[in-house]
């Protein structure tokens, strides 16, 4: 079945193409490892590419990376078997994390953190195996504020994301072209398209990230008295005045 394309994608690639255009993340030439998890994010950011590559005035490769971390029950056929349906160029790879991460954990330590630094440093590595310059991932609007907010609460630091930022390779830029798109916008689309939606089937699924899903609850209070409060924060984050924050290194 080809996307439907309605009001919705219509918009949704609209915010894709603006953010490519606002911070330069794709240019001529350029080959793309998208990561592809099995969640309605990387989904909907795979296709949306894609759709955009077609008509883009600039030339671009894409190749759909996935990680499989080891959890039981992790069905990574059927991601295989939706990005062979699509006709994407894809890699499968199978890891043992699942046994690293039960072997070197620390009872006090965060599972989700030591998961997402093993899956990221593959993901590194196979788009220089696969030649590609630049890895996109799938985090939208909410990631980036959500993250802003659970840095200042947490851990005292003013601090998100970037749209594109050189990874500590040296070597892949990271891109992240749902910057714009929220994820109320995500969820239908997703549905109405009917991706193969994926669990990670991780241990902690579903009981990590207690402190995101409180900025989750918080950004849902505050919306009912300011609805645009999440697109005021992002757009503060491309609005810096350093002359009047307390960090003493911005004097230099």
């Amino acid at each position: 079945m080809a996307i439907i394309e309605d009001k919705l994608y219509r918009k949704i690639k609209r915010e894709v193409g603006r953010a490519i255009a606002d911070f330069g993340l794709i240019e001529e030439g350029d080959r793309i490892a998208v990561a592809v998890s099995g969640g309605k994010d990387s989904y909907t950011l795979l296709h949306i590419l894609e759709a955009l590559r077609r008509r883009a005035p600039v030339r671009y490769e894409l190749l759909a990376i996935n990680i499989d971390s080891g959890y039981p029950g992790y069905k990574s056929d059927v991601i295989a078997a939706h990005l062979r349906e699509k006709g994407f160029d894809h890699h499968m790879e199978k890891t043992t994390h699942y046994d690293v991460i039960k072997e070197k954990r620390r009872p006090d330590s965060s599972f989700c953190s030591i998961c997402a630094r093993l899956k990221r440093g593959v993901l590194y590595t196979l788009a220089r195996q696969h030649g590609c310059n630049k890895l996109a991932l799938g985090h939208h609007l909410d990631d980036f504020i959500e993250t802003l907010l659970l840095n200042q609460f947490f851990v005292g630091s003013l601090k998100a994301m970037a749209p594109a930022m050189l990874a500590d390779n040296g070597v892949t830029t990271v891109i992240r072209p749902l910057v714009y798109v929220e994820e109320r916008e995500i969820i239908p689309f997703a549905r109405s398209n009917r991706f193969p939606v994926v669990c990670c089937c991780c241990p902690v699924c579903g009981l990590a990230d207690q402190q995101r899903k409180r900025m989750k609850k918080l950004l849902l209070e505050l919306e009912r008295e300011i609805p645009s409060v999440k697109r005021s924060l992002l757009t503060a984050l491309a609005n810096v005045h350093p002359r009047h924050l307390l960090d003493g290194r911005l004097k230099k």
